[in-house]
């Protein structure tokens, strides 16, 4: 089902941005001026599964109808902007392989948008945009260094470094979620053993209560789930912990412990001035970012944590929208 709706009407003057944000399960698109307004949006499933030329050809169709409803022709936006999860190469423009879009290899995404609207087009991670989306909108001050990660079904990264965004030689930079802390730990959905992605996530968060429960531990997550263990969501643990669960607490210790060894990892390579958690793990709150907020206290260097604001994001779902926005405009 497509959700949009208008939000004001342009101003003539303004040549805005067209931003998508491409999910696993929903394509969220918004028209959004210069001034960080939204002008119209829209959202609409993915359906993944059905494969790329599926999906493209949804993201063409909810294009043109989002225009239609903002009233604008594709020369009146000053650019498209697509924010996706996946490696991203910059140079060639292509979505090289996504965990959340089966058959993502390779796929021209900027190249068949930019040929059918003939303006400028730009392709980022989705990690990517959100971190410049947190660094742009930031109340006070913006930090000069900036790291972000998300924690969801995955984990993704963003890095802005002399307020800038840095994206690598390649313009896949910071999959943070991959950095080895366990070479012994679980084997993670890139293939690799022990990556932050499967110790902290969303997913190893309900991986790991799945499998306390299953080997005998007393929870009141099996009440909670109704007996169907395999139902047990990060969101069920996060509930069962704030209830006072002992096995539901513990398993958040376990994550936050994993990433807060990951978030020292990367105050001390980078000396950053604020480290930002979004994605859906972030509504733990300080359930989740006290623990890790002790674990840079104990073990990055003094100065670094001393300096450090570790600290939830605050656009919620809407950061690697606007953050695509921004992206285009600073072009």
């Amino acid at each position: 089902m497509i959700k949009w709706y208008l939000i004001r009407e342009i101003k003539k003057q303004e040549r805005p941005v067209l931003a998508i944000d491409i999910g696993g399960t929903k394509i969220a698109m918004a028209i959004i001026s210069e001034q960080g307004e939204v002008i119209a949006r829209q959202t609409l499933p993915t359906l993944a599964s059905e494969g790329p030329p599926a999906v493209i050809e949804r993201i063409l169709s909810g294009i043109d109808r989002l225009l239609k409803a903002g009233n604008l022709r594709p020369s009146q936006l000053s650019a498209i902007s697509l924010a996706t999860a996946g490696v991203i190469d910059i140079r060639k423009n292509l979505v090289t392989t996504s965990p959340n879009l089966p058959g993502w290899h390779n796929v021209p995404l900027r190249g068949i948008i930019a040929e059918k609207y003939r303006i400028p087009t730009y392709l980022l991670n989705d990690a990517d945009a959100a971190a410049l989306g947190e660094h742009h909108f930031r109340a006070g001050r913006r930090p000069n260094t900036l790291i972000l990660l998300t924690l969801g079904t995955g984990i993704g990264g963003g890095i802005i470094i002399d307020g800038r965004l840095y994206l690598g030689s390649t313009g896949s930079a910071a999959e943070l979620g991959h950095m080895v802390i366990d070479v012994n730990g679980p084997v993670c959905a890139c293939g690799r053993n022990g990556c932050l992605e499967a110790l902290a996530s969303g997913s190893a968060v309900a991986r790991e209560a799945i499998s306390r429960v299953r080997r005998g531990g007393l929870s009141a997550l099996i009440k909670m789930v109704d007996g169907k263990i395999e139902n047990i969501t990060a969101e069920t643990v996060h509930l069962a912990a704030k209830e006072g669960d002992e096995l539901a607490s513990e398993v958040i210790n376990q994550a936050a412990y994993y990433l807060g060894i990951g978030v020292v990892n990367l105050i001390n390579i980078f000396n950053p001035e604020m480290v930002v958690i979004g994605g859906s793990m972030a509504d733990m709150g300080d359930l989740l970012l006290q623990p890790v907020r002790q674990m840079v206290a104990e073990r990055a260097f003094p100065l670094y944590s001393q300096t450090v604001q570790i600290v939830p994001a605050q656009l919620g779902n809407d950061a690697g929208l606007f953050g695509a926005a921004i992206f285009a405009l600073e072009q």
